[in-house]
Formats: structure tokens, C-alpha cells, sequence
């Protein structure tokens, strides 16, 4: 993939940056750990749903890894 990872709202994402979004019923704020780009990184890194390049990967709030689909997040850091 080429070019940057945007949110829902346009902005870039990089690493460091906090996101959220809504997700049964509440929400997963996370700071961003890892932005995988490419498909077999994806099946490496193990959190649920990051087999479908782009994903943005960090642990929440409850201290869970997980993954989501870029243009699902909000960024809070830049939006």
C-alpha cells in the first residue's frame, strides 16, 4: 500500500498518535503501537482482526491488544 494511513475524519495516522472508536456498544481509545501495511506482518503480529492490512494496532483501555480498520478511528490527537 502506498501513501498514509487517514482516519475517519482525513487526518494521518502515526505511531504515538491516540484513537478511538465505537465498538459494541462503548468505545477503544488506544495509543497507536504499530500501523501494519503489509499482509504478512499482519498474520505475525496476533491481535484479533489484523490479517486484513491496513490496521492500526495498540492495547486499550483495558489493557487488551487490539486492531482496527484505519478509516474506523477517530484520531483524537489530530481531529
Amino acid at each position: 500500500m502506498t501513501g498514509e494511513v487517514k482516519s475517519k475524519g482525513g487526518a494521518p495516522i502515526e505511531e504515538g498518535d491516540t484513537v478511538v472508536t465505537a465498538y459494541r456498544g462503548g468505545k477503544h481509545e488506544f495509543e497507536v503501537d504499530k500501523i501494519i501495511t503489509d499482509a504478512d506482518e499482519a498474520k505475525a503480529e496476533g491481535a484479533k482482526g489484523a490479517y486484513k492490512p491496513p490496521v492500526v494496532v495498540g492495547v486499550d483501555q483495558n489493557d487488551k491488544k487490539v486492531s482496527h480498520k484505519p478509516e474506523t478511528v477517530t484520531n483524537l490527537s489530530k481531529e
